[in-house]
């Protein structure tokens, strides 16, 4: 199921062939220490993959769910678009993108398109997003759409993270 289209890029439902690079962006020590969070087990990354593997609509309104990135000629999933629900039930917006695929303008575009999906598609009214503040790229891709809100230490992956925010009527008002 294909999601949504931007310029450059296809966010779709992930298929099997993706596994390989879907192992990649939870293992890899670089990508990982961006978020942070600790390399998944062979165990974990198994389970969220099958979890995430053919996604319907439906799902992504009631559920996390990580969805594939493709630049729109290559075959070779690139990053993952993350619908997430937060600790007080938003709808929470993430990414990741391999290294090799980082400084091409992918995270902006994947961001907007997201957004985008999230009002459009899945009705939603508000978006939340949170970064760890030392994630200097994904800092400023997020506050060329959204409202930053708060800092808060994060105990889970024990680092401080901004969170970020925007209403639909605020998005629709700058998309006229």
């Amino acid at each position: 199921m294909i999601l949504f289209n931007t310029k450059n890029l296809i966010v779709k439902s992930l298929k099997t062939a993706d596994k390989t690079h879907f192992t990649e962006l939870f293992s890899d020590e670089k990508i990982l220490k961006l978020i942070p969070q600790n390399p998944y087990t062979e165990s974990e990354i198994n389970e969220r993959f099958t979890k995430n593997l053919n996604l319907k609509l439906d799902t992504l309104k009631l559920e996390k769910c990580a969805c594939a990135i493709f630049e729109k000629d290559n075959p070779e999933l690139i990053g993952l678009a993350l619908f997430l629900i937060n600790e007080d039930n938003e709808k929470e917006l993430g990414y990741r993108f391999r290294e090799k695929y980082w400084g091409k303008g992918y995270a902006t575009e994947t961001t907007k398109g997201m957004l985008n999906f999230y009002f459009t598609i899945l009705k939603v009214n508000k978006v939340v997003a949170d970064a760890n503040i030392e994630n200097i790229g994904s800092i400023k891709v997020l506050s060329k759409f959204m409202n930053p809100v708060k800092e808060f230490f994060n105990e889970r992956d024990k680092c401080t993270d901004r969170r970020f925010e925007l209403y639909k009527k605020e998005w629709l008002k700058q998309n006229q």
